[in-house]
């Protein structure tokens, strides 16, 4: 046994605290302490100037060595709203979301559980600020520890629907297109032979990259209000359900990244596109399961006009855990300081 030790980095390596979390297997590591100021009087502003000015920190939190290719992170600002209890924005290997639906539980999750947040009832409601506009959330708190979260996200709906495009190495492909906080191609697996589970991975992460690409070179996509959420984030694939879940949902993101959990702006857009069908209404829950099997429900909570679009409010319920704390060092001699990355 090793006696009693601490370990204190020199003065001038940079210091940066994080809590990670996940939520149904997708991690998120929430950056909390040790951040330089991030300027900005909106919370696209200041996710610009990160990008712009501290993207270091992203490559060296998010990469490995700290990290790993589908690693996700937050960061928590001050509020922008009145009424907002804080902000904040994501990051993954390729760059910054414009919405993440298991960021939100995460997040509640966190500050509740922490008590960074005080907040005295039961079931808690906390509003935080992001880069699609203000999310409420909801925590359901047992003995005091949160069991589940659910959020208002913004207006979701359907730009294109029953869309086919010419796609390299798999031919015609049938598919919408749906904003859910971030715009995604969805894909329903009947046209592919791709299952969605863990031993096809590679081959999801394949034919995501694929029909991301044939789509944005064939579909532009203008978001109502703000330019910073025109592009496509990526491709959704939709298959059955492997146990008795409403269907199964896998998000191919980023760099090839591939989410664990159902995909809480996913579900969504899901959500915005099964309603314009016919195929669920309101106040209708539906469960979508992850390709471990992990769960969120969606609903739609009422119908909203949003620019051009006939769009839904949408309900998502999922559930967090917090799985660690640490302090990630950047000594500058360190010539991998900035992370690498193999995908």
């Amino acid at each position: 046994m090793l006696g009693n030790w601490q370990w204190c980095a020199p003065n001038d390596w940079i210091k940066i605290k994080t809590i990670d979390l996940h939520t149904g297997g997708e991690p998120l590591r929430v950056l909390i302490d040790g951040l330089p100021t991030i300027k900005g009087s909106t919370i696209l502003e200041k996710r610009r100037f990160f990008r712009d000015n501290l993207d270091y920190i992203r490559r060296g939190l998010i990469f490995e060595p700290r990290g790993h290719a589908d690693m996700y992170g937050a960061v928590i600002t001050e509020a922008i709203s009145d009424d907002a209890d804080f902000g904040t924005f994501f990051m993954h290997n390729d760059g910054y979301s414009t919405m993440c639906g298991h960021a939100i539980i995460a997040l509640t999750k966190l500050v509740l559980d922490t008590k960074m947040i005080e907040k005295q009832e039961k079931d808690p409601i906390v509003v935080i600020d992001a880069p699609p506009g203000k999310i409420v959330a909801q925590a359901y708190r047992s003995n005091g520890v949160v069991e589940k979260v659910s959020f208002l996200n913004v207006p979701s709906f359907i730009v294109h629907e029953n869309q086919c495009v010419e796609v390299e190495e798999i031919g015609k492909l049938n598919f919408d297109i749906a904003f859910g906080g971030a715009y995604y191609a969805y894909v329903d697996t009947k046209q592919l032979d791709l299952s969605l589970e863990p031993k096809d991975y590679s081959k999801i992460i394949n034919y995501g990259r694929l029909i991301k690409s044939a789509v944005m070179k064939n579909y532009s996509i203008t978001h109502p209000y703000e330019d910073d959420l025109s592009f496509l984030y990526g491709v959704i694939f939709i298959g059955d359900s492997l146990s008795d879940n409403h269907s199964r949902n896998v998000c191919v993101f980023a760099d090839g990244e591939v989410d664990r959990s159902a995909t809480g702006s996913g579900v969504s857009g899901r959500a915005a596109i099964h309603f314009a069908k016919g195929e669920i209404g309101v106040n209708e829950v539906i469960s979508i399961e992850s390709i471990l099997g992990t769960t969120m429900t969606v609903e739609v909570v009422e119908e909203r006009c949003y620019g051009e679009y006939k769009a839904i409010i949408p309900r998502v319920t999922g559930t967090a855990h917090i799985i660690g704390q640490n302090e990630f060092c950047f000594d500058p001699k360190d010539k991998l300081n900035e992370g690498f990355i193999f995908r």
